[in-house]
């Protein structure tokens, strides 16, 4: 690492810290030329492969952007969608893979949204997974109210589960 005053080719680490929810380390750095301090921010790479083929480094800010589109007229905060769009990056970071094909990010989305507002996502899954009839927006939907059903009735058992256990 080159000083930026000096041009010298060392320097010392002074500090390092976790930076941007773990996913970046900034390092505090003095060279020992002309004691100066500076600092670094060390980032993994995570590009996403387009359909064209080509690549393009991860961005938050597209996910919340695609993602708006579908929460328009929604329940939806720019922090919902904040946190959202860190999920996505978390999720595919925690893969481990450098590079994804766009194709998979929108799959990864479809998980937090469909958590976050039910008609958001069947919004982006209607243009995502390019649903061309009603009877694909119906499968949807059933698969959405299937789901919602489970969820009760295992709340609904452990309501159960819990009474019986009450000494009253």
């Amino acid at each position: 690492m080159y000083c930026p005053f000096c041009r010298n080719p060392d320097s010392r680490v002074v500090d390092s810290r976790m930076a941007d929810d773990g996913s970046a380390i900034r390092r505090r750095r003095q060279c020992p030329e002309c004691g100066r301090r500076f600092t670094t921010v060390e980032t993994t790479s995570l590009s996403v492969i387009k359909r064209s083929g080509v690549g393009e480094p991860f961005s938050r800010s597209k996910v919340i952007n695609g993602v708006r589109k579908a929460c328009q007229g929604r329940p939806v905060s720019e922090d919902d969608l904040a946190l959202l769009a860190q999920e996505v990056e978390e999720q595919i970071r925690s893969s481990g893979a450098a590079e994804i094909d766009a194709h998979e990010v929108g799959l990864v989305i479809l998980g937090p949204l469909q958590k976050l507002d039910k008609v958001a996502y069947l919004r982006f899954a209607s243009v995502y997974q390019a649903f061309e009839s009603l009877e694909d927006f119906e499968s949807a939907i059933a698969l959405l109210r299937q789901e919602a059903e489970e969820d009760a009735g295992g709340i609904a058992a452990k309501g159960a589960k819990t009474s019986e256990k009450s000494p009253l």
